[in-house]
C-alpha cells in the first residue's frame, strides 16, 4: 500500500490547528466550568510544551510512527504483514489495538512511581481545557513514542492505519480535555462509544481514587472492560478540585517549572500518598 509521506506532517498539523481552534471557540461559547485561572496564565506554558515536544520527537524520531510502519511493511515484519486480511479490517483492527495500547500505557504511567512523576506534569494543571490535552513532559512524549513505534512494528500496522490513529489520538485528546458543556442526555449517549469531557475530567480530580480512573482518551470501552470506569466525581463537576496536591501554586504553571517538576525533591509531608 503506497503512502504519501510528504503529506503526513501537513495533514497532522492542519488537523491539530483546526481542532484546537474549533474547541477553543466552543469553550468560550459553552464552558462547562468557570475558570479561576485564565488562559493567559496557563496557555503559554501548555503550548510551549507542545512546541518543545514536537521538536524533540522530530529530532529523535525523524520518521516517527508512520515511518516505522513503512519500515516494517518493507521488511514484512509484524502480525498484519504475516496474515492476509482485507485492508479495511487491518486498518480498523490496528486503530483499535493501538488505542488499547494507549490505555494500557496510561495505566502504567499512573502505577509506576518514576513514570507517574513525569506524567504528573499533565495532571498538575490547575484548570482543565483543550490545552491540558497537549500538556505532557518531554520525557513522557519520548517514552510514549518509543512504545508506540515498538507496537507499530510488532503489529505490522499499515502506515495509513497509523496516520489515522495518530490524528484521532491527537484530536480526541483535545476533545476529551475540553471545557465544553454537553447536554447530560447527549453525554450519556456519546460516552458509550467515546470518552467525553465530563468522563475524562473525573480523571483530573485531586481525589486519588478518581485520579486513577477513566484512563481512556478515545474509545470508552476499555475503562468499563477493565473496571477503571467512574461515572462522575463525588463533588460534582462544578465542585471538584482539579490537579494534584503537591503543586497548587500558580507559579508552578510556568514552563520552566513544568520541565523541572519531575526532578524536584518534595518535603516528606508533600510526597505522594496513593
Amino acid at each position: 500500500m503506497t503512502f504519501p509521506t510528504d503529506l503526513e506532517p501537513w495533514l497532522r498539523l492542519g488537523t491539530f490547528a483546526g481542532v484546537l481552534a474549533v474547541l477553543a471557540v466552543a469553550e468560550m461559547l459553552a464552558p462547562r466550568r468557570r475558570q479561576a485561572i485564565g488562559r493567559g496564565k496557563r496557555w503559554p506554558a501548555n503550548l510551549g510544551l507542545v512546541a518543545l515536544d514536537s521538536l524533540l520527537v522530530r529530532l529523535l524520531f525523524p520518521a516517527a510512527a508512520v515511518g516505522a510502519a513503512i519500515f516494517a511493511e518493507e521488511r514484512g515484519w509484524g502480525l498484519f504483514n504475516l496474515v492476509d486480511l482485507p485492508a479495511w479490517v487491518e486498518i480498523a483492527a490496528a486503530v483499535i489495538l493501538l488505542d488499547l495500547l494507549i490505555y494500557g500505557q496510561h495505566v502504567l504511567f499512573h502505577a509506576v512511581p518514576p513514570l507517574w512523576r513525569v506524567h504528573r506534569v499533565h495532571h498538575a494543571d490547575l484548570e482543565f481545557d483543550v490545552t491540558t490535552g497537549l500538556r505532557f513532559h518531554p520525557v513522557e512524549i519520548v517514552l510514549s513514542m518509543a512504545i508506540k513505534i515498538a507496537a507499530v512494528m510488532a503489529l505490522g500496522a499499515a502506515a495509513l492505519a497509523v496516520l489515522i490513529f495518530e490524528v484521532l489520538l491527537n484530536a480526541t485528546a483535545m476533545w476529551s480535555h475540553s471545557n465544553i458543556r454537553l447536554p447530560l442526555g447527549l453525554d450519556r449517549i456519546v460516552r458509550r462509544l467515546v470518552v467525553t469531557p465530563d468522563m475524562h475530567r473525573t480523571h483530573h480530580s485531586i481525589v486519588p481514587r478518581e485520579t486513577h480512573s477513566n484512563f481512556g482518551f478515545n474509545l470508552a470501552i476499555w475503562d468499563r472492560l477493565f473496571g477503571t470506569y467512574r461515572a462522575q466525581p463525588e463533588a460534582g463537576h462544578d465542585g471538584m478540585t482539579l490537579g494534584v496536591p503537591q503543586f497548587r501554586d500558580e507559579r508552578d504553571l510556568a514552563l520552566g517549572r513544568l520541565l523541572l517538576q519531575p526532578f524536584r525533591r518534595l518535603p516528606p509531608q508533600q510526597r505522594e500518598k496513593k
